[in-house]
């Protein structure tokens, strides 16, 4: 991979991930529901988990510079 095109994608990957996960955390703590209509739990799990993805994702973006 080019250096110019990871540095982006891993940048936008981990903002992303980073954003999420903070912003989840941040409904959890609030006792507000991350998801209108879902289960609370479900909702904070899958979110948690499209973060952690994203951020793997962005490592192994920033591992191929």
């Amino acid at each position: 991979m080019e250096t110019g095109p990871a540095i982006f994608a891993g940048a936008v990957f981990a903002l992303f991930g980073g954003g999420l996960l903070v912003w989840t955390a941040a409904r959890v703590r609030h006792r507000e529901p991350v998801a209108e209509g879902v289960s609370p739990v479900a909702s904070a799990t899958l979110a948690t988990l499209a973060a952690a993805v994203a951020l793997a994702v962005a490592a192994w973006c920033f591992t191929r510079l």
